[in-house]
């Protein structure tokens, strides 16, 4: 895949939908909308919008990249499931990128990405540094290296605990997750399909619809 490949990046893995279209290292048009809900809505129209603010048409698009979380479970198996659909249709890979793997984009090693939980729990991923792979961890738990910086949005509550310093997100989350993507793309001919990364188990009432299925 050239290193100039056309990507479609977006995500709803939180009260958003965003999207952005990435090629050869440059921005050539986002969209962002702040919603708590409607992204099953919005998130269509939102993509045809970018490709046109961009120039370029669904047929154009050599990859997707998406958000696969973690984060709000409806919002991420919203985008999982449009990202394998659309890869179908259009016959182009889709490749999954975490929200750690966006915040990090850009932004020297060794670093650890701390993203808002909740109830006193944060979300971290090292990048360089522990902890190496996803986990959940609660606040009162946390014992970091000191001097590693921390970037995401739990990283300033993070740090006041801890003395570590703290990095701003060189991009906006869905033109991470596609200058991500590009990358991955470039490391690999056959990336796997995206999958959502929860970590938390779910612990609302299921709903009465059936969600939407994701194949394996």
């Amino acid at each position: 895949m050239p290193s100039d490949a056309l990507i479609l990046g977006f995500d709803t893995s939180a009260a958003h939908c965003a999207a952005d279209v990435v090629s050869g290292g440059q921005l050539l048009a986002s969209a962002h909308q702040d919603m708590a809900k409607g992204q099953a809505e919005a998130l269509v129209p939102m993509l045809e919008q970018v490709l046109r603010a961009a120039g370029v048409t669904w047929g154009d698009l050599q990859a997707l990249a998406v958000g696969v979380g973690p984060g709000n479970f409806t919002g991420i198996r919203i985008s999982v499931a449009t990202a394998r659909g659309l890869a179908l249709a259009l016959k182009i890979p889709a490749i999954g990128v975490s929200i750690f793997e966006g915040r990090a984009e850009g932004l020297p090693r060794p670093l650890v990405v701390a993203e808002d939980a909740r109830r006193g729990e944060v979300y971290l991923q090292g990048f360089g540094a522990g902890p190496d792979v996803p986990c959940l961890m609660a606040l009162d738990e946390l014992h970091l290296a000191p001097g590693v910086p921390l970037t995401g949005t739990a990283a300033e509550t993070v740090a006041a605990r801890g003395g570590n310093p703290v990095l701003a997100a060189r991009y906006p989350l869905a033109e991470a997750i596609a200058r991500a993507g590009a990358c991955k793309l470039g490391a690999t001919l056959s990336p796997p399909r995206p999958a959502p990364l929860y970590i938390r188990a779910a612990d609302a009432a299921p709903p009465s619809e059936l969600p939407p299925v994701l194949l394996p």
